[in-house]
């Protein structure tokens, strides 16, 4: 199994990522990203991979991805389709340096779901407290 890591480029928060995934599922389902390149890898994200969105720097999320399709931007060009489950499960975020369209993310380096440390609750605190509390070690 192996996990796909991208930038939520325009969301300030896990808020407002899943308002615009609401949206866009809603005008042109069903809920997907699309991506210029077909991941040479997709057998193995689709045995039971996710997508892990970084926001505001940190890796904060993530949603299952269900299949990887051929498809086209709204221009005519060609693109791959990640299509996402609509549940967005927080994790266990760290702070990631800026980077252009997407990495594979192993098992091994991937963080752990909040729910699996045992403390669904720190998913409710704001992003920017979550930001300060994770910059002190205390999360």
């Amino acid at each position: 199994m192996l996990h796909i890591m991208k930038l939520a480029v325009g969301a300030r928060d896990v808020g407002h990522l899943r308002a615009n995934q609401t949206l866009h599922a809603l005008i042109d389902p069903p809920l997907r990203h699309r991506t210029r390149n077909f991941p040479r890898r997709a057998p193995e994200i689709l045995q039971g991979g996710s997508m892990y969105w970084v926001v505001a720097g940190v890796v904060m999320v993530r949603q299952a991805i269900i299949d990887i399709v051929e498809d086209t931007r709204e221009d005519g060009a060609a693109c791959a389709a990640l299509l996402l489950h609509p549940d967005i499960i927080p994790v266990a975020g760290r702070p990631v340096k800026a980077f252009q369209g997407w990495r594979y993310l192993t098992v091994a380096d991937a963080p752990p779901d909040l729910t699996t440390l045992g403390d669904t609750r720190v998913a409710e605190l704001p992003t920017k407290m979550q930001h300060e509390l994770r910059r002190l070690g205390l999360l």
